[in-house]
């Protein structure tokens, strides 16, 4: 009895294999829409429109390649069951019922189908044809989008017999990988254009002609006000990134933990010692008390002292240690709920402003890659002698133990150790990877001087 309905079910799926394919497809091509009114006013991704770094830039790529691959797979999926498959008649209304009778199912649901389908994709079209790249093959016809102009126009081929048969399959054409710029260059540059000429010189009549554009001085202070607001945005945010979470931190540790842990954990009645080792340090320092005193009064610094009177002053001393060590417990107990929040609003911080996180990396980006080659080799080789050197375990050590000891745990020596015997070697690692893929791509005589210098 329940065979038929699977069989529906899976029937109505199979034929639905065209439509649902051009949904995801034009899911995608919505978000690629998205990503380009936010960040590029709704011009397309590329260098040339939004002032961004080579960082920020690479994001970008990086997205709307994997946007125009989800849509390559589903156009492709959308013609080959399109062959089979009958897809919406425009003569034809959907019409579905739906309501709840003696355990039956209907759907009613009246629809112009065929045009949501047609305006899908249209939509998908406008989206692949301005990433659609021409190419000079004269056997070959691709779609461009000409300035000034919404709809893609033909490229010039071989004959006309060609031009039809490309033109018809053009609208459902998959686009290919969008070159990319290099060191930051408008994508239209002649810099960018094939030639028989050196790069050297095209690049140079091209500076020439922006230098003569009319238009340039006003570019050069849009661009100017555009990288000065990026600049105060990043650096904005990069101190909200350290002092809210500090300010977190405080808050609630005396408003909103240090009421509570005091309430649940009164000083009466709470233990003095988190752990062993805080026992130990309470003991040691008492003791170095009552050595201390006894031989000031051996050398003859202080006034004899009776030893009622030196064991009155010890058990003074302790009071005086239990209440600290009762405090430093209290609050280790508030530090750990606090950094909680504080380590919170931070994540909440970094996903709730992804814009500014962009233009931060961008930001970080241009002043490491800005610097000279030697300035750029001396901040490597500082970072990694300090994080990942000879002397950098005794450091890890230090930090360790103090992370510890904010948070009321025992210091494991055990634990300490394995962590400075793995972190730095997988930081190590970062560092030279970062250097082999991305430095030495971007700046090779940078790596060259590290070389140098670290030798």
């Amino acid at each position: 009895m329940a065979i038929p309905p699977l069989i529906r079910k899976a029937q109505r799926w199979f034929f639905r294999t065209s439509e649902r394919a051009l949904d995801q497809a034009y899911e995608a091509a919505k978000m690629i829409e998205s990503i380009e009114n936010e960040y590029f006013g709704g011009d397309p991704i590329s260098s040339r429109y939004g002032n961004y770094g080579q960082s920020s830039l690479n994001y970008f790529q990086d997205e709307l390649k994997k946007y125009l691959a989800v849509i390559n797979l589903r156009m492709a999926e959308f013609r080959a069951s399109s062959v089979v498959l009958r897809v919406s008649d425009p003569r034809i209304m959907e019409i579905q019922v739906e309501s709840r009778r003696d355990d039956s199912r209907y759907t009613l649901n009246v629809v112009d189908q065929p045009s949501i389908f047609f305006r899908k994709l249209q939509f998908v079209d406008e989206v692949l044809a301005r990433y659609q790249s021409a190419q000079d093959s004269p056997s070959t016809v691709v779609m461009v989008k000409e300035p000034g102009t919404t709809q893609p126009q033909l490229a010039s081929t071989k004959n006309r017999e060609q031009t039809v048969a490309s033109q018809e399959g053009a609208i459902a054409a998959l686009p290919q990988s969008t070159q990319q710029e290099k060191n930051g260059q408008r994508a239209d540059a002649l810099s960018d254009r094939a030639s028989v000429l050196p790069r050297s010189i095209l690049r140079t009549v091209d500076r020439i002609r922006q230098d003569l554009d009319p238009q340039a001085e006003e570019e050069v202070v849009k661009n100017f006000r555009s990288s000065r607001g990026r600049t105060t945005i990043a650096i904005r945010f990069l101190l909200l990134l350290v002092i809210l979470p500090l300010l977190a931190q405080l808050t609630a540790k005396n408003w909103i933990v240090g009421p509570v842990v005091d309430y649940f954990r009164p000083a009466e009645a709470s233990d003095v010692f988190l752990n062993l080792e805080m026992e130990e340090e309470a003991l040691h320092e008492l003791q170095q008390y009552e050595e201390r005193l006894r031989f000031e009064v051996l050398i003859g610094k202080v006034e004899p002292i009776r030893e009622a009177d030196i064991e009155e002053r010890v058990v003074e001393k302790a009071t005086e240690i239990e209440e600290q060590y009762r405090k430093r417990s209290s609050d280790a107990i508030k530090n750990v709920f606090a950094d909680m929040l504080a380590v919170a609003a931070f994540i909440v911080l970094l996903t709730t402003q992804k814009r500014e996180v962009s233009l931060l990396k961008g930001f970080l980006d241009e002043i490491v890659y800005g610097l000279s080659d030697s300035a750029k080799a001396f901040i490597i080789i500082l970072f990694t002698d300090v994080f990942v050197g000879f002397h950098s375990p005794h450091g890890w050590e230090v930090l360790m133990e103090g992370l510890s000891r904010h948070l009321g745990f025992a210091a494991n020596r055990e634990f300490i150790f394995l962590f400075i015997a793995t972190f730095p070697v997988i930081l190590d690692t970062v560092f030279k990877y970062w250097i082999f893929r991305y430095l030495n791509r971007i700046s090779p005589s940078a790596v060259a001087t590290y070389k140098n210098m670290n030798e």
